[in-house]
């Protein structure tokens, strides 16, 4: 393991002293909401370091008194059998700490954008991106994460051409963030008489959410429309001009939002989709400069990419960033077993940066 650089750890201790003194003064909005965001991303890390010193701090006192040669034996007993739980703690912190300084997206504690669209296999992809969909929002309940749908364009035969949701919990962006790119299905459709095996695919997105303060928005920039909800269901369909279509005319993004009977409500909720798109274009345009540097085997989470196949006829999901298969795709598909698969993403992710911040 690589030795912990303590002057690291000493500069995180100040830095966390530095701004729980700064958020007790007079500071805007803007500044406090950046403060208090990077003074709670802190805390876990101070909390291990302080442990981690006295941790180290009890191994040295056991040491030096087993050295001592005024120590009876049956204290260097005790300090000995002493040594062993506290070493192994201390290697847990260590390596707690290791993770805790590897290079951290700004983004992975936000919300997250989840948009699954129907790819090639026309209603079977639409029924699909369903299944994608349902599974996402099973396993996010069970992380204790919020799914609100924000868009829906559903398929003829069941399913969604197009499906937008926002996740709102604790850490959903570092964690779904590796699911963007193409998801295949391998599976016998039910309106297949002959029992031939279809291939169709879904594309997942997953943006950051981001707030006001992390991207600004021109209002001249913006073309609002207000316009009567349509499609299959609720009964403010047709009745009141509550949807909302924004079109950003430097980049040409469009979002539009009629989920809400509220107008206001889906102005507020097509504005965060709009900043998610710019931050994911902003964020786009530079991983694309870097992207040499930044390819490794997890992949870029470029959405032309294919990185999932769920072959249903023998019950397995792969994962082809990382070769790894489980044939346990019934609790995958509910969302039970999909924590295996994004756990393993997330720790093979964390060995990257960790060979890398060895290498440097």
């Amino acid at each position: 393991m690589i030795a912990l650089p303590q002057h690291r750890l000493d500069a995180l201790l100040a830095r966390h002293e530095l701004v729980e003194s700064e958020l007790s003064t007079n500071l805007s909005r803007d500044d406090y909401v950046k403060l208090s965001r990077e003074f709670s991303e802190l805390g876990p890390v101070i909390e291990a370091i302080k442990a981690y010193r006295a941790v180290t701090a009890e191994i040295a006192d056991l040491e030096a008194l087993a050295a001592d040669a005024a120590t009876d034996a049956e204290m260097r007993k005790l300090a000995d059998a002493e040594k062993p739980a506290l070493q192994a703690r201390r290697d847990k912190l260590e390596q707690q700490i290791q993770l805790a300084l590897i290079p951290k997206d700004a983004m992975d504690d936000h919300n997250a954008i989840l948009e699954i669209r129907a790819g090639t296999g026309g209603d079977e992809a639409a029924l699909f991106a369903g299944d994608l969909f349902r599974m996402y929002e099973r396993y996010a309940a069970q992380q204790g994460w919020k799914t609100e749908i924000l868009s829906i364009s559903e398929g003829s035969k069941g399913g969604f051409k197009e499906i937008v949701a926002e996740v709102r919990g604790r850490g959903v962006f570092a964690k779904l963030k590796f699911e963007s790119g193409v998801h295949r299905v391998q599976r016998v459709p039910d309106t297949e008489a002959s029992g031939r095996i279809h291939t169709s695919a879904a594309t997942v997105a997953v943006l950051p959410e981001v707030e006001e303060v992390d991207i600004k928005i021109n209002e001249d920039d913006l073309k609002i429309d207000t316009m009567r909800a349509q499609g299959a269901g609720g009964q403010h369909v047709n009745k009141t001009e509550s949807a909302i279509r924004i079109t950003h005319l430097p980049s040409g993004i469009i979002v539009f939002v009629q989920e809400d009977r509220s107008q206001h409500k889906n102005r507020s909720k097509a504005m965060t989709m709009l900043r998610a798109k710019l931050y994911d274009t902003e964020r786009s345009k530079l991983d694309a400069a870097r992207a040499a540097e930044r390819r490794g085997q997890i992949g870029s989470g470029d959405r032309s990419e294919r990185i999932r196949t769920y072959n249903f006829p023998q019950g397995r999901v792969t994962d082809h960033r990382i070769n790894l298969t489980l044939h346990k795709l019934p609790q995958v598909m509910e969302g039970e077993a999909l924590h295996e698969v994004i756990d393993a993403l997330v720790t093979e992710h964390q060995a990257e940066l960790l060979a890398a911040e060895g290498a440097t």
